[in-house]
């Protein structure tokens, strides 16, 4: 996507995304082209199926994942909803062959986001990486065994997602508060496929290594592991089987992926077995 010399440096309202891939460090140096290889493969196929053309689009290149951001013309429900549907089943065809299947964390924001000859850069931009490298986006992946969750800024999703739309079902997004670096943010994780998944209180943990940026790149990406406190909307109801402190937090750093002893069974609702039977990614 190209932009006009005249408008350097000028912020634009763009959706930022940002895709890194989970446990991107345990690739050896022989497995990392084919990981990313995939990545690319999937999105890139993904719009393509949405109808949105490649050179409407900035994609940048993070190493372990892409940063990409997508200019105010091209409809903001079509990435949320079209989009992701087929970045869920590119995803899905991709890992048929694997052994160690590939997961995705996928984060979206809409905010002002500045261009130079380098790259995109700006809060929205800083914002948008951090949800997506987020210790409840690592976790929701491996707890729930799933390969691919959205997170949302909770602008996007009362902007956006909670009107619903063609693909796009408010119901079975979960809240969450995160204390970032920069302050405390709401923001909503989705499992594509799934119904609303329990985000609920984590251990503390050591943070884990932060994402590098490409090689030769200037440093590491925006989402280094920053400490977060997590709690979820059920924090603030309090807990429905008694005893619950609605005004309780959660220290949660790094990544929160490891649960050697809790696995839930699909169909989950906040945290919560509604059904019987394992689920099928």
């Amino acid at each position: 996507m190209e932009h006009d010399a005249s408008d350097a440096g000028e912020a634009r309202y763009e959706l930022v995304i940002s895709v890194d891939a989970r446990r991107s460090g345990q690739y050896s140096d022989a497995d990392k082209p084919r990981m990313r290889e995939r990545i690319y493969r999937v999105l890139e196929t993904a719009f393509a199926q949405a109808g949105v053309g490649r050179d409407a689009v900035h994609m940048e290149d993070r190493g372990d994942g892409v940063l990409v951001s997508v200019p105010g013309r091209i409809a903001v429900t079509r990435l949320l909803g079209l989009w992701m549907v087929e970045v869920h089943e590119n995803l899905r065809e991709e890992n048929r062959s694997l052994l160690v299947p590939l997961g995705l964390r996928v984060a979206m924001h809409v905010g002002p986001v500045r261009h130079d000859s380098r790259g995109i850069s700006g809060r929205a931009v800083d914002l948008t990486c951090r949800l997506a490298d987020s210790s409840v986006a690592r976790q929701l992946l491996d707890r729930e065994q799933a390969n691919l969750v959205l997170a949302v800024s909770d602008s996007l999703y009362v902007d956006v997602v909670s009107a619903g739309g063609k693909f796009i079902e408010p119901a079975r997004f979960s809240r969450a508060r995160l204390a970032l670096k920069e302050g405390e943010v709401s923001a909503w994780f989705h499992l594509p496929g799934r119904p609303a998944p329990g985000i609920g209180p984590s251990a503390p943990e050591e943070p884990g290594p932060t994402a590098s940026g490409p090689a030769g790149g200037a440093g590491t990406s925006p989402a280094a592991a920053a400490p977060e406190r997590v709690r979820s909307d059920r924090d603030d109801e309090g807990d429905e089987d008694g005893g619950g402190d609605a005004s309780a937090r959660y220290t949660a750093q790094g990544d929160l992926s490891v649960h050697q002893h809790n696995v839930y069974q699909q169909p989950v609702h906040i945290g919560r077995t509604t059904g019987a039977g394992p689920r099928k990614d």
